[in-house]
């Protein structure tokens, strides 16, 4: 920031405190109103950064939140048996254990490269057990059915016979462009629903994750909304019965906002196409994540209660309220999210970024603001629930009895606010 100009002038002729802009010159006034604009503009992104140890000592302040009721809203989990592995954990002994939990619905995911791993060749052997271990325990499903994208690290799932070359990098994947691989993955696609439509359990298709959006900071590559739209046109025509899920990540903080303005300015965000194409629009909301470690400190974004962040978060509410649109938390935070792919878990410790506490207070905080229109949320699906069973195996068994704990509370009380 410009250093100030020199106050100019008697008092009498500036006034007590006021620059004099006929002595201090047009130049210098304008060099001031650009200090003072900036600064406004960085007000909101300072408020919002965080430089902290990555691990503070747990405490029991998750037992003593209270906890938001949940109204009709389904309370549930994502699981990824991916990230299971990459925890050193067995899927399927993870799943069978979260399974045991009171909760209502489960979304799980259609990888490509798994369920078609040569040319030719049909498995759905690694999706077949998960629904079928779900339908057991009297769950009620969501199947992402991909087929570029789908949740879970690396989040890119096609099989590599059916790419022969890498999408081209800042550039929009378009149907005229990738004409055979929007055909592979609109087959892909039928097959999956075919297998499983007739499963009762099953109550909803999730179309990509985070459709339009780009793939992290890996790749700069996005779906084309009319690809995108072409993929949901071939669910609709496979199930006309079930409804179709997009999910969007939900900036919440000043930095990530403008960014994600700039990289999808041309086509509007994945939330943007979700309005337009959905009949559930998932919000992804993750109030606090780190950016980078320096030593032994970590810089973080923290967002999540800034007033300034939630007009976008309103916006979408009051617009899927009037449209008959249902709106979902698809991901709320429930683990941590620092500067590397697996979440750290240090013993007798817990990660900055999402303590056990934030299990509770990031779903109370999406609960409060459901309750701010009348059609509510249709689901709150909390994220990280193999990070849990890690930790509990670990002697932590904090994050999965705060989740525990959302379960029981915030279904006793339904009916008393809503």
């Amino acid at each position: 920031m410009a250093s100030p100009p020199r106050r100019a002038g008697r008092a009498a002729a500036g006034g007590p405190g006021r620059f004099n802009t006929a002595a201090a010159g047009p130049g210098k006034f304008n060099t001031v109103a650009v200090a003072l604009g900036a600064a406004a503009a960085l007000a909101p992104l300072a408020a919002e950064i965080r430089i902290s140890r990555p691990a503070r000592p747990l405490t029991g302040g998750w037992q003593r939140l209270p906890v938001e009721p949940a109204g009709d809203a389904l309370l549930g989990i994502s699981f990824r048996p991916l990230q299971a592995q990459a925890l050193g954990l067995d899927p399927e002994p993870t799943l069978t254990e979260l399974l045991d939990y009171p909760f209502r619905v489960i979304r799980l995911a259609a990888y490509w490269d798994r369920m078609e791993p040569e040319p030719g060749r049909f498995d759905p052997a690694w999706l077949d057990w998960q629904v079928d271990a779900a339908e057991r325990a009297g769950k009620q499903i969501i199947i992402c059915l991909g087929p570029v994208k789908a949740f879970g690290y690396p989040e890119f799932f096609v099989p590599a016979h059916r790419l022969p070359s890498p999408l081209p990098e800042r550039r929009l994947v378009t149907a005229a462009d990738r004409q055979p691989l929007l055909d592979a993955g609109t087959d892909f696609i039928a097959r999956v629903v075919g297998r499983y439509t007739a499963c009762r359990a099953v109550i909803a298709w999730q179309v990509e994750h985070e459709a339009v959006d780009p793939l992290g900071v890996e790749h700069s590559w996005r779906l084309a909304a009319g690809f995108v739209r072409r993929e949901v046109a071939a669910v609709r025509a496979a199930d006309p019965s079930r409804p179709v899920l997009l999910n969007g990540f939900l900036p919440t903080s000043t930095l990530v906002a403008a960014t994600q303005w700039w990289r999808t300015r041309d086509q509007g965000d994945s939330l943007a196409v979700a309005e337009q194409l959905a009949d559930i629009v998932g919000i992804d909301y993750y109030p606090r994540h780190a950016l980078a470690a320096l030593g032994g400190r970590t810089v973080y974004l923290d967002g999540g209660a800034r007033w300034w962040g939630q007009r976008r978060r309103r916006q979408l509410q009051h617009r899927a309220a009037a449209s008959g649109t249902r709106l979902m938390f698809a991901e709320i935070q429930a683990e941590p999210w620092e500067p590397v792919t697996t979440p750290p878990s240090p013993a007798g410790r817990a990660a900055y970024s999402c303590p056990p506490e934030h299990v509770i207070a990031n779903y109370n905080r999406c609960a409060r603001w459901a309750r701010e229109t009348p059609a509510g949320a249709w689901a709150h699906l909390f994220w990280g629930a193999e990070y849990w069973i890690l930790r509990s195996r670990q002697g932590d068994p904090s994050y999965l009895e705060a989740f525990a704990r959302v379960l029981h509370d915030a279904k006793s009380h339904a009916g008393i606010q809503g």
